[in-house]
């Protein structure tokens, strides 16, 4: 899948995986007094695995196949789940095509940064792609806000 989001170089190879995600997440979405932003490369919660395949509107765990719950928000509780409203940049398109970085490779590291409110529920999410092969790093979703939604 061609992104219709911009990549940029990075540091290649594992050991520079947070730095350069870090970097690309530093500006995700504004501060403001009540709200405080967190940031960190995403790992696998069942197998510990950080690679992933990224589709359309997910992370897929390389280690045991699970989703991260990027669409519809797996960080919350179990009776609420979210949706997301995208900010200016496209969205991603509604393919289940896997995305790629523009060298062809199909897995990535991820890091995710998102605004807590007051209350302590996230209320917007950027997440960064990295490829570990050749240091490419890619803004996935950017600053989206996050809409509750009951299940």
């Amino acid at each position: 899948m061609n992104s219709v989001r911009g990549w940029s170089d990075g540091p290649v190879g594992d050991e520079a995986a947070d730095g350069g995600l870090s970097r690309l997440l530093g500006g995700a979405g504004p501060g403001v007094p009540d709200r405080r932003i967190v940031t960190g490369a995403l790992v696998c919660r069942y197998c510990g695995a950080d690679r992933f395949e990224v589709t359309a509107w997910e992370c897929f765990c390389d280690g045991c196949c699970l989703p991260i719950g990027v669409r519809d928000g797996d960080v919350r509780s179990e009776t609420t789940a979210w949706g997301l409203e995208p900010s200016a940049l496209p969205e991603p398109g509604p393919s289940p095509a896997m995305v790629r970085c523009p060298a062809g490779h199909d897995l990535f590291q991820v890091a995710a940064a998102y605004t807590l409110g007051a209350d302590g529920d996230v209320r917007r999410l950027s997440v960064g792609l990295r490829c570990p092969a050749d240091g490419a790093l890619s803004l996935f979703v950017d600053d989206a806000r996050v809409v509750p939604r009951t299940t």
